[in-house]
């Protein structure tokens, strides 16, 4: 029987992380198996972990793990080492705001076989006008600095194959803060096969966004140096 790992980062998510496990559980359910549901507290100062790992008596394909706090993009790096050592057949990350749909997830794992990975593109995005030109300025950074084209390289909604990301993660560097930007532009610069499905993507459902404009800025112009540096290394 196929295992999938769902891995979502949370960081201070008290306010959302009961509902997102509640939405997200039935997924591993319904797959069975040795499927899980893996929830990576980011060292929160609220209560996000107690919540998980309180929810983990109740949803025995629960994994709560928590470690100290770094930044989504180490997280999830986290979570997919965790996933690939622990035997995972495919790997799907979403995020802990509630922003994205289960009800989705059922185009995506159709197509699981047929793909390397299968992502979201956040066609309609309802989380603000700032986020949406970030999205197309990094589309066009990317173009400039891999010359690839990227339709929506950060979307926290992709379903992978655990063998192909096995040989393809060893390339992202440790903890690196856009994780999942450099390895869709890995499998665009291998060729791999790709699709993208458009998903709705919600308004943060709760909490508090910790990244703002000035933030956006600071990790946006450190991208381009790390982007830069990168492409130096990916030679395929």
């Amino acid at each position: 029987m196929e295992k999938l790992y769902i891995v979502i980062p949370a960081y201070n998510e008290e306010e959302t992380i009961q509902q997102v496990i509640k939405e997200w559980y039935p997924i591993v359910e319904k797959v069975g198996g040795e499927s899980r549901l893996v929830i990576i507290d980011d060292g929160s100062k609220d209560r996000t972990y107690q919540i998980i790992k309180k929810a983990a008596e109740q949803y025995p394909q629960l994994i709560p793990l928590t470690k100290p706090n770094k930044g989504h993009g180490a997280t999830v790096l986290y979570g997919y080492q965790y996933a690939l050592k622990e035997g995972a057949d495919y790997i799907f990350q979403t995020d802990s705001d509630g922003q994205t749909l289960p009800k989705e997830f059922g185009a995506f794992w159709k197509r699981r076989k047929k793909y390397a990975m299968v992502i979201g593109h956040r066609k309609n995005r309802q989380d603000g006008f700032s986020r949406i030109v970030v999205t197309k300025t990094l589309k066009l950074v990317l173009w400039l600095c891999f010359h690839v084209t990227v339709t929506d390289a950060n979307t926290p909604f992709r379903l992978m194959k655990a063998d192909i990301l096995r040989e393809n993660i060893k390339f992202v560097p440790k903890d690196f803060n856009l994780s999942n930007v450099v390895i869709s532009v890995i499998y665009a610069k291998k060729k791999l096969p790709v699709k993208y499905l458009p998903i709705t993507f919600r308004p943060r459902q709760g909490g508090v966004n910790s990244i703002n404009m000035k933030k956006i800025i600071g990790i946006g112009k450190q991208a381009v140096k790390d982007f830069k540096q990168l492409n130096k290394c990916l030679k395929f």
